[in-house]
């Protein structure tokens, strides 16, 4: 008589999900826009070092509005999440347990 197959249970599934905490989620958040932030500023730099080295050939097609206006929206969304970070920063703070004296 042979003995039936059972499935070897692998470390990952056994474990049991992560529960996380209201400052998890805003931590995970957080590391997401901070990201974005730093991708922002070096597509800001990137387009800003392209613009410098075409500038002359744009004016002469007459496009020079179009890329003025993307580095503008992209220097907008670089303020933008500026300021949200801040702010969840502080609100992430606020989440904190106080430090035990």
């Amino acid at each position: 008589m042979t003995k039936p197959m059972t499935k070897a249970v692998t470390h990952e599934e056994s474990r049991e999900p992560v529960k996380k905490t209201p400052a998890d989620h805003l931590n995970d958040t957080l590391a997401q826009l901070k990201e974005m932030r730093h991708y922002s500023k070096t597509n800001v730099e990137h387009l800003t070092a392209i613009w410098m080295l075409f500038d002359g050939e744009l004016s002469k097609l007459k496009r020079v509005d179009k890329i003025e206006d993307l580095m503008n929206r992209q220097g907008q969304l670089h303020d933008a999440l500026e300021v949200v970070i801040a702010d969840l920063e502080e609100a992430l703070q606020k989440l904190q347990p106080a430090a035990e004296e």
